[in-house]
C-alpha cells in the first residue's frame, strides 16, 4: 500500500530522499569529539548574537531615516517643498522600492524566532527613540547656519547612518566556512556542524538541489504566493507606523509633544516583541502568535474609529503598536516552512518580502490628509487587511497540519522513523 496519492492530494510532496548524511562543505564530516560542546556553543552563540546586534543597529538606522520624513512633516517639510495632494504619500511609497530584509546568520530553528525578533526589534526601537531624537533636533537646531530644522534632522542622522554602514564591512561575519578572525577554530567547526545538524534533523528527507533552481522552485510553489499575499496584507495593516507622528498630532498637542508621545507605545511594543517571539519558539507555534498581535491591533483601530477623545486615542496607539509583532513571527514561519532547501528558502524569502514591500508602497496612499484627523477610512482598511491576513494564515496552518498527518501515515506504512514536521 502506498500513501503517495494521499501526500499529493494535500499538496505535500514526499519528503524522503536518499543522502549520504551530514557533511561539511569540503565533503568531510567534522570531528567534534575533542570539543566541549556546551561551553563552545555558548561562546559561539554569544559572538553571533553580538554581530546580530550590529545588524539591529543597521536596521534601526534604516527605519529611523525613513521615520525622519514623518517627523519632518510636523515641522514644515511639505510647506517648504511645496507638496500638495498625495505627493507626500508618493514620497513615502518610494522609500520602500527595492527594500530587502537581512537574514540572521547561522542559527538553528529553535533559536530563530528570538534572533529574528532581535533583528527586527530595530523597527520598534527606531520608532520609539527616533521620535525622541527627532524632537530634540527639530526643537534645537531650527535656523542654525541658515538651515531649517527638518534639514538638520536629515544631516545629523544621515551622517551617522553612513558611518554605521561603512563599519559593517569589518564587523559583519561571513559564512562559517570562510576564514574568520572572530571565531576560534573549534567555534568555526561547531558553527558548520550546527548547520549540518539542521539538515540531519531532516535526514533522508532533504531534497537534492544539484540540478534544481531554488528560484524556479519558489516561483512555481503556490505557498510562496499565498504567504506573500498574506504578508502584503499584514504590511498594509501596519502602514500606520510611518504616519505615527501624524496620528499622534491628531490629539491636538504641539509638534514636539506629539513626537515625544510616540515613544511609549513603541517601547511597550519592543518588549512584547521579545516575549511573543521567545514564546513562539518554546511552544513551537506560529499561527496564534501571528493572529494574537493582529487582533490586538484591530482593537486599537476600533478604539481610534469610535472616539476623538484624547486619552482613548492615545491608548489606541499602544494597541496598534502590538500589530508589528505579527510581522516578525510571520517571517520566522516562512523560514521554518521552506527550511528543507536552502536555495528555495532564500528565494522564497526574497519573493515574499518583495510582495510585502509592495504592500508598504500601495498602503502609503490610504492615509491622505483629507481623511484626517479621524482617519476612519484608513483604520477600516487596516482592519480589513488584518482580518483577511488572519484568515489566510489559518488556511495555511490547516494545510501544513494535513501535510504533517500525511507524513505520519507514510512513516507508519513504510516503517520509517519520525521525520520532518512543519511548524504550525
Amino acid at each position: 500500500m502506498s500513501v503517495r496519492p494521499l501526500l499529493g492530494s494535500v499538496g505535500c510532496s514526499s519528503r524522503y530522499y536518499t543522502t549520504s548524511g551530514a557533511r561539511s562543505d569540503d565533503g568531510l564530516t567534522l570531528p567534534l569529539d575533542d570539543i566541549d560542546r556546551p561551553l563552545t556553543e555558548k561562546r559561539l552563540l554569544r559572538k553571533l548574537d553580538l554581530r546580530a546586534a550590529f545588524l539591529t543597529l543597521i536596521y534601526i538606522m534604516n527605519i529611523m531615516d525613513r521615520y525622519n520624513v514623518a517627523a519632518a512633516r510636523l515641522h514644515g517639510f511639505e510647506e517648504d517643498l511645496g507638496m500638495t495632494g498625495n505627493q507626500f504619500n508618493s514620497l513615502i511609497g518610494i522609500l520602500y522600492v527595492g527594500y530587502l530584509l537581512t537574514q540572521a546568520p547561522s542559527y538553528k530553528h529553535n533559536e530563530l524566532g528570538l534572533r529574528i525578533a532581535l533583528l527586527l526589534c530595530g523597527s520598534s526601537i527606531s520608532n520609539a527613540f527616533g521620535a525622541l531624537i527627532a524632537s530634540g533636533i527639530l526643537g534645537s537646531l531650527d535656523g542654525a547656519l541658515g538651515f531649517t530644522a527638518w534639514r538638520w534632522l536629515f544631516f545629523v542622522e544621515g551622517v551617522f547612518t553612513i558611518v554605521v554602514a561603512v563599519s559593517a564591512i569589518w564587523i559583519l561575519p561571513d559564512f562559517p566556512s570562510t576564514p574568520s578572525v572572530w571565531l576560534l577554530p573549534d567555534e568555526q567547526k561547531l558553527a558548520k556542524r550546527r548547520m549540518e545538524e539542521e539538515v540531519a534533523a531532516i535526514g533522508h528527507e532533504r531534497k537534492p538541489e544539484e540540478n534544481s533552481s531554488g528560484l524556479f522552485e519558489a516561483f512555481i510553489d503556490w505557498r510562496v504566493w499565498w504567504l506573500g499575499v498574506a504578508l502584503h496584507l499584514i504590511a498594509c495593516s501596519q502602514s500606520f507606523t510611518i504616519f505615527f507622528p501624524t496620528l499622534s498630532a491628531t490629539m491636538g498637542y504641539s509638534a514636539t509633544t506629539s513626537l515625544l508621545l510616540c515613544a511609549p507605545p513603541w517601547i511597550l511594543g519592543t518588549a512584547t516583541l521579545f516575549v511573543v517571539a521567545r514564546h513562539s519558539d518554546v511552544t513551537g507555534d506560529r499561527f496564534w502568535h501571528i493572529a494574537g498581535p493582529l487582533l490586538i491591533g484591530i482593537i486599537g483601530f476600533m478604539i481610534a474609529i469610535s472616539t476623538m477623545n484624547t486619552a482613548m486615542r492615545y491608548i489606541s496607539l499602544f494597541f496598534m503598536a502590538q500589530n508589528a509583532v505579527a510581522f516578525v513571527v510571520f517571517l520566522t514561519w516562512v523560514m521554518d516552512t521552506f527550511s528543507q532547501s536552502q536555495s528555495k528558502c532564500a528565494a522564497a524569502i526574497a519573493l515574499i518580502n518583495t510582495m510585502s514591500s509592495a504592500g508598504l508602497i500601495s498602503s502609503s496612499y490610504i492615509w491622505p490628509s483629507s481623511w484626517g484627523p479621524s482617519y476612519v477610512n484608513s483604520y477600516i482598511i487596516c482592519i480589513l487587511a488584518s482580518v483577511v491576513s488572519i484568515a489566510m494564515c489559518w488556511v495555511f496552518r490547516e494545510h501544513l497540519s494535513r501535510c504533517n498527518r500525511a507524513a505520519e501515515v507514510e512513516e507508519n506504512v513504510l516503517g520509517l522513523p519520525e521525520g520532518f514536521r512543519y511548524i504550525l
